[in-house]
């Protein structure tokens, strides 16, 4: 794990660490193996953009003189890196790859019944949605892309001007610093994990690491068995007709703006269902108010019956 080059040079946890795996490449190489044993420096972030700020001194340069302490103090440790192998995540070298590996997946759709991604320009289109014409096709490979854009909750810091990790908020407040987060939809880059967890999962067989590790990826995968499925909140004369095309359709792929689409790991229990709750910040929130809530509770739950 490649450390962040802080202004502040290293930390009782860095040796600590890299010990452990200099060890280990000792010894595989006094038993004649070829052992590849690089640093590198996880550079760039929020820490380096507030400095940047409070001392108008652009952050490649900070990066690079904090690096330069780093390497420093690592080889004033005597750890046995091969310093021709040194990288930075800075590096033009370096994220022209992380550039071009986002291309691949915005340029990429999962085959579920190959197993794997293929180019977004093999994608089958249906018929339906070809003769919509370019915009309708368009849209469609948008919607496979393994790369695309959605709206998704973040914690936002107005103070540091950034969106910040659930482990960076303490109590409503940043880590650092201590300001006000608050919690909005933001438009933004999300990767379609989900598309191929399946594939991730069972690739890990075929690893050779403790089960220990192995199940805590399984875990992170996090692949779970259930069910989607629709509520109708229309009105109740709009209701038979949706039904009756509903039938004839079948399961549509992406839901309809009458329909609250759910997902449960015990659909067996939705018979027992009296209510639904949404978000605040939920589209359909929006269009509620207290006396439409009452409509569309008896839409969705049908009537209520008193306790005999």
């Amino acid at each position: 794990m490649f450390p962040y080059p802080s202004g502040e040079g290293l930390h009782v946890g860095h040796p600590e660490g890299y010990t452990a795996t200099d060890i280990v490449c000792r010894f595989e190489r006094m038993r004649g193996k070829s052992v590849l044993h690089p640093m590198g420096f996880d550079a760039f972030g929020l820490p380096a953009e507030e400095h940047a700020l409070k001392t108008n001194t652009p952050p490649r340069v900070s990066t690079e003189n904090n690096i330069a302490t780093f390497r420093r103090q690592l080889k004033m440790l005597g750890f046995s890196y091969d310093w021709d192998r040194e990288l930075a995540t800075t590096d033009v070298d370096y994220f022209r790859w992380t550039q071009w590996i986002f291309l691949q997946l915005f340029d990429t759709w999962f085959d579920a019944a190959q197993q794997r991604g293929r180019p977004i320009s093999e994608l089958p289109i249906p018929a339906t949605v070809s003769q919509q014409g370019d915009d309708a096709v368009r849209r469609y490979r948008d919607e496979h892309r393994l790369a695309y854009q959605a709206d998704a909750l973040v914690n936002w810091c107005p103070a540091l001007g950034t969106v910040l990790a659930n482990e960076e908020v303490q109590d409503g407040r940043s880590e650092r610093g201590g300001h006000p987060v608050q919690r909005l939809p933001l438009r933004q880059w999300m990767l379609r994990i989900t598309a191929y967890a399946d594939r991730l999962e069972q690739d890990l067989d075929s690893l050779a690491w403790p089960e220990s590790v192995k199940q805590m990826q399984r875990e992170w995968i996090g692949r779970s068995k259930g069910a989607e499925v629709d509520f109708f909140h229309g009105s109740q004369a709009q209701y038979e007709p949706w039904r009756a095309t509903r039938a004839a359709s079948g399961f549509p792929r992406q839901p309809g703006d009458e329909v609250l689409r759910i997902y449960t790991t015990r659909p067996d229990t939705l018979f027992g269902a009296t209510y639904l709750v949404i978000a605040p910040e939920h589209p359909l929130g929006a269009a509620l108010d207290h006396a439409g809530a009452a409509r569309v509770r008896d839409r969705l739950c049908g009537p209520r019956r008193r306790p005999q």
